[in-house]
């Protein structure tokens, strides 16, 4: 089976090198496809997202970089989504002809409030933090509102890959919920239901393992395995932010698709510019 990656990050936003140094290192795996997806611009400052007067440069070295090598190079952008601050994720697609849209949930907006929870990033006391000064602990809470912000980002944006979906449980560490509570699996379950009513594709994300931060994949064994059930199509991705990183525990996604009854993957067309089945 060919190898593809559509989650990879540069030096234009939280990545730790430069474009050219993924295409030598896709051609040296012999990659069929290597999908760029810079995190999409936000209307505040970060450090952590492309910007937007970086977008041309972004895409024109991505497009130069096509023409010299066998690898298919494919443009696109993971979306943030935060409710009435972020962009829709279809102007950026519209925008700058991308391929395809990642969608994702690292920014949790609590009703009320201004304030953003990160829940990403390698600082476990951050997200601690956030728990502690904007859900006064109380981690349902705090963990519906990462669900319900998944929820309308699924109804309401224009995506192909819903990214990392259950990264709620990255810095949990099963220290203030279990994922076999009943509260919970309610909340995945319909993440599962809205993923399939809309027609898009689950990442099978390895970052967590092998940056130990996490010891499963995201999305945990049980939610593929239901969506196996449900024929919810799937893409593997390493999310790399090295270029040695691109296919990173590809063999353990493997092994737990298997598990979970998944004969096949998407991969993407660049002739009809949609995602299709490979077996």
């Amino acid at each position: 089976m060919t190898i593809n990656n559509y989650h990879t990050h540069t030096l234009y936003c939280d990545g730790k090198d430069p474009m050219p140094l993924y295409v030598q290192e896709a051609e040296l795996k012999v990659l069929g496809q290597l999908g760029f997806s810079a995190h999409a611009p936000l209307p505040f400052e970060n450090n952590f997202a492309i910007t937007i007067e970086q977008m041309p440069a972004y895409i024109k070295e991505i497009d130069e970089l096509k023409a010299a090598t066998p690898v298919t190079l494919l443009k696109s952008l993971e979306c943030d989504f935060i409710p009435g601050r972020s962009t829709p994720f279809a102007d950026f697609k519209q925008t700058y002809g991308l391929d395809y849209i990642i969608g994702g949930v690292h920014l949790v907006k609590p009703v009320n409030s201004d304030e953003l929870w990160f829940i990403d990033g390698p600082k476990r006391e951050t997200y601690d933090d956030g728990l502690e000064k904007l859900f006064n602990h109380n981690i349902q809470k705090a963990v519906t509102s990462f669900w319900e912000q998944t929820f309308e980002m699924i109804e309401t944006q224009k995506m192909d890959i819903i990214a990392h979906v259950d990264k709620i449980k990255m810095h949990n560490q099963n220290r203030f919920f279990q994922e076999d509570e009943r509260w919970y699996k309610v909340l995945t379950d319909k993440a599962l239901q809205l993923i399939k009513s809309h027609n898009l594709i689950m990442e099978v994300n390895t970052r967590g393992i092998y940056k130990k931060r996490c010891d499963a994949l995201y999305p945990s064994v049980e939610m593929l395995c239901k969506a196996r059930k449900m024929d919810i199509p799937v893409v593997i991705s390493s999310d790399a932010h090295q270029a040695k990183e691109i296919d990173l525990l590809f063999e353990v996604a493997y092994a737990v698709l298997r598990q979970c009854g998944y004969e096949y993957l998407m991969q993407f067309d660049p002739q009809t510019g949609t995602f299709k089945l490979q077996r």
